[in-house]
């Protein structure tokens, strides 16, 4: 007979939604089981944030070291060049990917919530079987969270396997690649493009729209394309695959005409989809909203007691937004009162330079019909940019707020070592800050953090460095 298990809560997933919802529903004192079918962590911990920025790190690193070695602005060189040991690089992310897996089963032990190793398949919205090493277990549960994540979407015609990879492989390479095609120009593809071309390799990135990342501004994007340009990756935009030809090229239709790129890997980052196959959502009788489940404000799906979280809910396919809301579902679930509000989720991309966008752009609030003003503060006026060699490039901090109240409703910048400013930025708007609320708090001297204050100061007409 299998095992039967009926917790208060059951939780399907054991990424940052999902282990987060577990944590907090068993900090709470709700009995709550977590069905995984893999290690702990999910794809943020495993295959994705962490191991990338481990990457990016690195290769931070390794191009500090090589320009050391070919010039001397700051007074620093070296003799000769650095060399790659690539297996070595992995093996090191690989380590603190563990660590921090063996971290989430701590947690979850220290908030007694049992975790069940294997595969979940529903037969009701309530119900499911677990294929377990030991034997099958069978759990049905009064509330069903459903964390089960995303994964990388594949492009028509250019199947994954060989040479053509996902960021999964691309993470994990034992070797670098003397010639990497990159599909696509969103976060992921220029995130994992920018490390490699620091590294040694030689990367062009292939993109269908006529800009990188297309979500956001020119603006914003253009001292991410000019260092592209620097750093010798090639760009076609507008550009359309065909497929590989006989030779293993990758045959692409740009405005200039036909190209044949020879590559070693062909990496594509087209975007990633909800996870929806496989475990019986089809026998739930959840509505859908496109190819995500549809839920409302506080992560009810259309079944009674059943919520989604995560990239299975929906944009922004962000770790730290499934954590909120995995935090959030178990608070209410133990009876307290709380929503949702997407307005205050962050996202930074993490190329050369960083990009940090909060909130609404300002096309967004013209299309919304808001009357918005916006201000903009370069990092080449802040002192502490200049001390990090990053006042070049044509970075700066946007704000853009209502006219009539000055109500912040949107915060972006662009620039060198600005992704810890993704906190202060969602904290302004989570707290309805007005541009006199910014303005008016001491900014520590000297960081970057004053070009936020400063940006404030210059909406309401009197910013004192510029």
């Amino acid at each position: 007979m299998p095992e039967t298990l009926r917790p208060r809560v059951l939780v399907v997933g054991g990424g940052p939604g999902g282990y987060v919802a577990a944590i907090r529903a068993g900090q709470l004192g709700l009995d709550t089981v977590l069905v995984d079918g893999g290690r702990l962590g999910g794809t943020c911990l495993l295959r994705g944030c962490i191991p990338s920025k481990a990457l990016i790190h690195a290769a931070d690193r390794f191009a500090d070291i090589a320009d050391a070695a070919s010039a001397d602005t700051l007074g620093i060189a070296i003799a000769g060049t650095p060399r790659l040991d690539l297996a070595r690089t992995i093996a090191w992310k690989n380590g603190i990917v563990d660590r921090l897996s063996g971290g989430v089963a701590g947690l979850l032990a220290r908030a007694k919530v049992r975790v069940v190793e294997g595969w979940a398949i529903f037969t009701d919205a309530k119900s499911c079987t677990v294929a377990t090493a030991s034997g099958s277990v069978a759990i049905t549960s009064e509330h069903v969270i459903l964390a089960t994540g995303s994964e990388p979407a594949p492009l028509p015609g250019l199947p994954f396997g060989g040479a053509v990879i996902s960021s999964t492989e691309a993470l994990s390479l034992p070797v670098l690649p003397q010639h990497l095609v990159i599909v696509g120009a969103g976060y992921i593809g220029l995130e994992l493009g920018s490390a490699f071309r620091k590294l040694g390799a030689a990367v062009t990135i292939i993109e269908a729209a006529g800009r990188i990342l297309p979500r956001y501004d020119d603006a914003l994007t253009r001292p991410v394309r000019r260092w592209l340009t620097q750093a010798g990756v090639k760009l076609h935009l507008g550009a359309k695959i065909v497929g590989l030809d006989g030779d293993g090229r990758l045959a692409v239709e740009t405005s200039a005409g036909p190209l044949a790129l020879p590559a070693d890997k062909i990496l594509v980052t087209i975007g990633r989809r909800p996870l929806t196959e496989g475990w019986g959502l089809d026998a739930m009788a959840l509505d859908r909203d496109g190819k995500f489940v549809k839920i409302d404000d506080q992560c009810r799906t259309a079944m009674r007691d059943v919520w989604a979280i995560g990239d299975l809910a929906g944009e922004p396919m962000l770790a730290h937004k499934a954590m909120a809301q995995g935090a959030m579902v178990a608070e209410i679930i133990a009876g307290q009162r709380r929503c949702f509000d997407p307005a205050t989720v962050a996202a930074i991309v993490f190329t050369e330079p960083e990009i940090v966008v909060a909130g609404l752009l300002p096309s967004e609030a013209e299309a919304a019909g808001i009357d918005a003003a916006v201000s903009v503060f370069p990092f080449a006026a802040n002192g502490r940019a200049l001390t990090l060699d990053a006042g070049a490039g044509g970075g700066f901090v946007r704000v853009v707020s209502r006219r009539d109240d000055q109500r912040i409703l949107g915060i972006q910048a662009v620039g060198r070592n600005i992704a810890e400013l993704a906190g202060e930025f969602a904290h302004a708007l989570a707290m309805g800050a007005v541009l006199a609320d910014v303005a008016h708090t001491i900014h520590v001297h000297p960081t970057l953090a004053e070009a936020f204050g400063e940006a404030a100061l210059l909406g309401l007409g009197h910013a004192l460095h510029l």
